[in-house]
């Protein structure tokens, strides 16, 4: 049986034994809440793979306490390697690097590169002190459902799958770390996520990006690569270069004349036009605050996913900054795009 509990220090340290023993717990980070077994320990990560329904093509990302843990993972810690985790870490930041023999080739779909980051909340420190090894951890749902940002998320998918939730409340970003490979040159962002593109490249110069998608079959350099992932299970249209927002009040207001029940994700600026046709409305901040909108996107999107509606309409966001990640994931949760 799943039980959630408050990240006290006691429950942390029951965690900690769980993990130690070979079992699941889903806990939180500043992104969102992953689903967590002992990194060095194949069996459990096994059991990763089989309570989310992943494929083992799919990499893991390797959580640690500390700097000093790389060394454990990473056959070579570059200088660039360490100027990064030093500007970056604690934080949403996950760097590819060549492994040791000591990660086991679960974690990294076969691959010669681990994936590793030191994130940023103290539940997520203290379980990771706490248990003694390196944490290999996804996000803590079903594969290809929308990522949990709160423990009852977590519960909804995992319930009966891992062995314990801690309890951390909302997430802070609300989108997963971005992906840096350091295997290739230039470095090369894998995946969007908290930490952008130019912040990046204010450190270390240019970067490349990933530019194509994996199918489900490929050994993945990260997570997040496929066309379709991070999905509601109620339909998703997403309106593209509808600066205006005609586009998408003409579809609601069609859609909703046909009987239909619509949802709409949107910013606080434009809520107004949409609550005045009746539909169910989720504001996500004020355009001129994209931080505070990626952390609504997940809630938002498992928000309406149980209203039982017929379809969620949103806007795209403008690609820069942590827009980047926003507009990764909304694309790849989208049923439909409309531009």
């Amino acid at each position: 049986m799943t039980i959630i509990l408050p990240s006290t220090p006691e429950n942390i340290s029951r965690a900690a034994n769980i993990l130690r023993d070979g079992g699941l717990v889903a806990f939180p980070t500043e992104t969102v809440y992953g689903l967590g077994a002992d990194a060095l320990n194949p069996a459990a990560l096994a059991k990763i793979f089989q309570a989310k329904g992943r494929p083992t093509a799919d990499p893991l990302i390797v959580h640690i306490h500390t700097l000093n843990d790389l060394n454990q993972l990473a056959s070579q810690v570059s200088d660039l390697a360490l100027t990064l985790a030093e500007t970056f870490w604690p934080g949403p930041l996950t760097l590819v690097l060549p492994k040791t023999a000591a990660v086991p080739s679960l974690i990294t779909a076969g691959l010669g590169s681990v994936a590793i980051r030191l994130p940023d909340h103290p539940v997520a420190l203290a379980l990771i002190k706490a248990a003694g090894t390196p944490i290999a951890a996804p996000s803590a749902n079903l594969f290809g459902h929308t990522s949990p940002t709160t423990a009852q998320h977590v519960y909804n998918d995992l319930a009966g799958r891992v062995d314990l939730i801690l309890d951390g409340g909302p997430t802070r970003v609300g989108v997963e770390s971005t992906v840096l490979d350091l295997t290739s040159t230039p470095p090369r962002i894998l995946r969007h996520g908290g930490i952008p593109r130019e912040r990046i490249e204010q450190v270390i110069g240019s970067v490349d990006v990933m530019a194509r998608d994996y199918a489900p079959t490929e050994s993945l350099p990260s997570p997040g690569l496929l066309a379709k992932h991070y999905a509601p299970y109620t339909p998703l249209t997403l309106f593209k270069n509808d600066l205006l927002g005609t586009k998408m009040l003409d579809f609601v207001q069609a859609e909703t004349a046909l009987g239909k029940s619509i949802g709409v994700m949107v910013i606080d600026e434009e809520a107004h036009r949409f609550e005045a046709i009746g539909c169910q409305v989720y504001r996500l901040g004020q355009a001129n605050n994209p931080a505070a909108i990626a952390s609504h996107i997940y809630n938002a999107l498992r928000w309406f996913d149980g209203r039982s509606l017929d379809a969620i309409a949103c806007h795209d966001v403008s690609p820069s900054g942590i827009g980047s990640a926003i507009h990764d994931r909304l694309l790849r949760a989208a049923t439909s795009v409309i531009e």
